[in-house]
């Protein structure tokens, strides 16, 4: 089983994501992009630098058989970032949410304060708010289950 535990900058993901890989016995996966972008020491990141993210994203999906997997950010994150960084999304990409989808997402809401770092950029309300209505709107459209997470 994926879960994919998707949402908005600094809404709780990589927290919830652990918390419940450890309470249930499953394979946490790590959000890729963090690691890159912090080791790269800026949030900017050109078409073709997001599309070795998405790669190794793909990558650790292939990876996930059999057991219990918990994805901090998977690929419907990136085809978001793709479409506001860049107005476009590569095919291969739209082909790759559909040949490994999630079972089920938990949808972070922004309803905690944004906390800066350098990993992090979008941290008005308004593009919060945005970017969640368009995970909502990718995960509804691909059928697969999910919750709303609300911290407050």
């Amino acid at each position: 089983m994926r879960i994919g535990i998707i949402g908005p900058e600094s809404t709780g993901k990589s927290t919830l994501a652990q918390a419940i890989a450890t309470r249930l016995g499953g394979k946490f996966v790590q959000e890729y992009a963090r690691t890159f972008v912090e080791q790269k020491g800026t949030t900017e990141v050109s078409w073709d630098e997001l599309c070795r993210i998405a790669q190794k994203q793909i990558d650790e999906l292939a990876e996930a058989a059999e057991g219990l997997w918990i994805f901090d950010t998977e690929l419907i994150i990136t085809k978001v970032w793709f479409d506001y960084a860049f107005h476009s999304v590569p095919e291969w990409l739209e082909t790759a949410i559909r040949t490994y989808p999630m079972d089920l997402y938990l949808l972070c809401l922004p309803d905690i304060p944004w906390q800066a770092d350098a990993a992090r950029s979008n941290g008005s309300d308004a593009i919060r708010q945005e970017l969640f209505n368009r995970y909502e709107k990718e995960i509804r459209e691909l059928g697969i289950p999910y919750y709303i997470i609300r911290h407050s």
